[in-house]
């Protein structure tokens, strides 16, 4: 027998009891007038594309370097081409990744490209195009997710329910976006297609799933970028993934699970979706555990089949026939919770790596003519790459975090990359492979001169391939007109780059602290440019003369 909170929730108006032959009219009525008046799925489509726009265009921060590296950068190099600039990591270059989802967003950007060409914007509207087109592309996949995450819902508790309803509202306080859809019989077609595009991307034949299977298993490489316990997913990954809706998750789960029989107040097809729905949820992340490097985002696909679970127990606790004023302050306390969290993660937490590279690209727009050298003493990866620079004029590189591919997993476990070494000692790795730093910005391009002549070929950051792929060029690096670190680093490198011309040109808030020590303190840019250095220090004398805090109160906080 279900609770009476279980029964008051399902908007199929069926009881526990007994009905009557007037009380199953009834029922049946009221069905069909809800039905009636629930909103087509033309209307509920559209609303959810025009939200996950407006999200996807709305978003400020910076969340996880794969979001940029194993997607816009191989779609950059696609569209554009191998001497375009692109970071291909080495996931590409081993053929552990399908093209097939870059492919998407290199299509995105010629056509981009192309109605930039036809309206004939100028550099800087042509990157905002390029910055924003692929995000819309994402919203259209993920506002699919959503409407098949309702249609399920309606699916699984008729259509106009509120538990459907519930489910794709759970669905809208996740910023992230994920790949929710029926593909049924389709998976051949599926596979045939991703088979044929990584033909002509990696120009032979291979099978990325296999490949991925055999470097993080069977060689251990996902080690070098951490260990977790066995439990990660069951202590960490489900809270962190459901966050306030992890005590209806779970008692959805157990329901589904647990629940003898089929209850009164759902049909047979509703219970078997359910079962199917949570099984599902537990296998996902109990097969991951036994990968050691472990993640949330791993398990992001589980999250709409928990919200559909989640949402019957949501109604149930928050039925207004049992609602209290402890509930009611409860709930308001849970939509000011999810509210916080959407804004901060959003707005707030990892701004900087965005702001930074919308500051660099402002240098190419202003002089677009004149290459800017740039160079990120960041652990790797912490900003996006050529999909944010976009422009052809801006040249850099980066500290490289390569896994131990040459080694036998025995000597992994002391395996140092380059970002390690750098973090070990930042003064001695500068000396050692850049030597003293430039006194102003006339030296730093004879220098950059001469390290040209030397290698015969123009120096172009950390370009990974000229001319075929595969032949790779040597790598050098040098000293820029622009510095990128975090603030933590600040002071020490302060002492190295003492007497030099390199001086303070931006300096953006980061966020409340981070877990990484590395990327704490906010990020700064140094540079050898004096009309950019004289700006900030203009700025900051305002903002002391008009009796602000400015910048100074941003440091603070970090």
């Amino acid at each position: 027998m279900a609770s009476p909170a279980l029964s008051q929730a399902s908007t199929a108006f069926e009881s526990d009891a007994p009905q009557t032959y007037d009380d199953q009219k009834f029922r049946r009525k009221a069905l069909l007038q809800r039905a009636k008046e629930a909103p087509n799925s033309q209307d509920i489509l559209l609303f959810l594309v025009a939200f996950r726009i407006l999200n996807a265009l709305s978003i400020r921060t910076f969340f996880q370097p794969d979001e940029y590296f194993q997607s816009l950068e191989p779609a950059w190099e696609i569209a554009f081409g191998a001497n375009s600039g692109a970071w291909i990591t080495w996931e590409w270059k081993n053929q552990l990744r399908s093209a097939i989802h870059p492919a998407l967003f290199a299509g995105v950007y010629r056509i981009s490209t192309e109605l930039s060409k036809l309206l004939q914007l100028t550099p800087e509207y042509h990157a905002e195009l390029l910055l924003a087109s692929p995000k819309i592309a994402q919203a259209v996949f993920a506002a699919l997710g959503d409407y098949y995450t309702w249609k399920l819902g309606e699916r699984m508790y008729r259509r106009g329910s509120n538990e459907a309803w519930t489910a794709t509202l759970l669905e809208k306080r996740r910023q992230i976006s994920m790949g929710f859809a029926k593909i049924g019989g389709q998976i051949m077609i599926v596979l045939a297609s991703s088979a044929v595009v990584d033909r002509l991307y990696y120009q032979h034949w291979t099978f990325p799933p296999l490949r991925f299977l055999y470097f993080n298993l069977a060689q251990s490489l996902s080690v070098h970028y951490g260990r977790n316990d066995w439990h990660y997913y069951l202590f960490q990954g489900y809270p962190l993934l459901l966050t306030t809706f992890l005590p209806f998750a779970l008692v959805g789960l157990y329901q589904s699970l647990f629940y003898q029989g089929t209850p009164p107040t759902q049909s047979l097809l509703t219970t078997t979706i359910k079962r199917q729905l949570a099984t599902s949820s537990l296998m996902v992340p109990f097969i991951l555990s036994f990968i050691s490097h472990k993640e949330v985002r791993f398990i992001y696909p589980v999250l709409p089949p928990l919200h559909l679970l989640a949402a019957q127990p949501f109604l149930a606790f928050f039925l207004p026939s049992n609602r209290t004023t402890r509930k009611r302050i409860l709930l308001t306390l849970l939509l000011l919770a999810n509210i916080f969290l959407a804004i901060f993660t959003t707005a707030l937490y990892q701004q900087a790596p965005l702001t930074a590279l919308s500051y660099l690209r402002s240098r190419a727009t202003n002089d677009p003519h004149t290459a800017t050298t740039i160079a990120f003493l960041t652990p790797c990866h912490s900003t996006p790459w050529r999909s944010h620079l976009i422009h052809h004029s801006l040249k850099a590189w980066a500290l490289s975090c390569e896994p131990p591919l040459h080694l036998p997993p025995s000597e992994h476990g002391t395996y140092l990359d380059e970002a390690d070494l750098f973090y070990q000692s930042p003064s001695h790795w500068l000396s050692l492979h850049l030597g003293r730093p430039p006194k102003n910005i006339n030296e730093q391009q004879l220098r950059l001169a001469a390290l040209e002549t030397a290698t015969g070929i123009p120096w172009n950051g950390e370009l990974m391939y000229v001319g075929e792929r595969g032949k790779e060029r040597e790598k050098r690096k040098a000293w820029t007109g622009y510095l990128v670190f975090f603030g933590q680093l600040e002071k020490e490198l302060g002492k190295v780059l003492s007497g030099s011309g390199y001086g303070v040109c931006w300096r953006g808030w980061n966020g409340w602290g981070h877990e990484d020590w590395r990327r704490r303190g906010g990020m700064v840019i140094w540079c050898l440019d004096e009309a950019e250095k004289k700006k900030w220090r203009e700025r900051g004398e305002e903002s002391r003369r008009q009796g602000e805090s400015g910048w100074r109160t941003r440091v603070w906080w970090e």
